[in-house]
């Protein structure tokens, strides 16, 4: 080497074999599960993302990967959670791969039935999105408000929680059932986003008193949700998926979309893979291709569900979309064992009570 090469050149040589280091490790980690992967032949994935989503990843994974067939099973999270189990007990075949949008029950389940596998790909996740090398945050998808820019005026439009709630109790009379949201007995997403929302204490209670001043409609279904408001049935929601919310509003121009600035949740999607794996070495694969940057590229530009990666292509991932919703307050919802603070039966039904208290429900 020069005497003259500087510390400055040092630094990034250092930087530039440590990256050729880790992604000769991922590279040699995917070889070296190929074989056994390869005569497994599948991988069974049961998650709640709808398949018309999954679809790109799966149709890029098997090209990738074509001795491996993806086979796809689409639930809501409630028969997802209870058909998994009840597999588990009984000893059934069952899924290699939970992959799930309801974070708090896809960390219950991880916690008994996840298997311990340290992907090669972790160093590129966020550390929040990592879970003893068991769960694994997959998506970075903020909540968001919606509403229908036909019939709510630009300087209406509600930028943080509690405007919304002057808004709805300054007209009750216009806002009544016209404001909706998830059903947090029969959705398990609803009930976790608003376990977290409560963890802002007093000011999100005055928001629901707020917002339930004049009777809420609560949906399990966030494309119920779309239609309405769009049709101009319900006039504003709240906790959707942006996902799911920006896919719509770019087809459809009655649909306005609020990333609310006072704190917007995070959402990211779980996977594990099972204890019990039938196909475990195909399993390792398919995580590591769904965590990969060409994985996360699929999920980001053609999937349409943000990445947890920063280093994609475009705006549709974390540092994309830090960058973009600059002022927006985004809080991410971590992958840990805090997310089953409000899964104890009791805690659960108390704090249902306490929420249709506040929401006059």
């Amino acid at each position: 080497m020069s005497a003259f090469t500087t510390p400055r050149r040092l630094t990034l040589l250092a930087l530039s074999l440590s990256a050729s280091m880790l992604a000769g490790q991922a590279a040699w980690a995917q070889s070296d599960l190929a074989p056994a992967a390869d005569k497994e032949g599948k991988v069974i994935i049961y998650s709640t993302t709808d398949t018309k989503a999954a679809s790109p990843l799966i149709s890029a994974f098997e090209a990738a990967h074509p001795k491996i067939k993806v086979e796809y099973h689409d639930m809501n999270s409630t028969e997802l959670y209870n058909r998994y189990i009840s597999e588990q007990a009984s000893g059934s075949n069952s899924g290699d791969i939970v992959w799930s949008s309801s974070m708090d029950s896809a960390m219950r389940l991880a916690t008994d039935y996840a298997a311990s596998y340290e992907s090669p790909e972790i160093p590129s996740l966020p550390s929040w999105a990592v879970w003893e090398n068991k769960a694994f945050g997959t998506t970075y998808e903020p909540t968001v408000f919606i509403y229908n820019n036909r019939l709510i005026k630009p300087e209406e439009v509600p930028k943080t929680h509690a405007e919304l709630a002057k808004l709805v109790e300054s007209d009750k009379d216009r806002f009544r059932n016209k404001v909706t949201t998830y059903d947090i007995e029969k959705s398990a997403v609803g009930y976790m986003l608003a376990a977290q929302d409560s963890k802002k204490g007093e000011s999100y209670w005055n928001f629901i008193k707020g917002v339930g001043s004049a009777n809420l409609v609560l949906q399990s279904s966030t494309g119920t949700m779309m239609e309405r408001v769009s049709s101009g049935e319900n006039l504003i929601g709240y906790n959707l998926l942006g996902s799911y919310a920006e896919t719509r509003a770019a087809k459809d121009k009655a649909i306005g979309i609020v990333y609310p600035s006072d704190y917007t949740l995070v959402l990211s999607r779980v996977a594990f893979i099972s204890n019990k794996a039938q196909n475990p070495n195909a399993a390792r694969v398919f995580l590591n291709y769904m965590l990969s940057k060409d994985g996360q590229d699929v999920l980001a530009n053609k999937a349409e569900l943000a990445s947890i990666r920063s280093d994609v292509e475009g705006d549709n991932d974390v540092d994309g979309l830090t960058k973009k919703l600059a002022g927006v307050d985004l809080t991410p919802i971590p992958v840990d064992s805090s997310l089953l603070d409000f899964l104890k039966q009791k805690e659960r039904l108390d704090f249902i009570k306490q929420w249709r208290a506040a929401a006059n429900k």
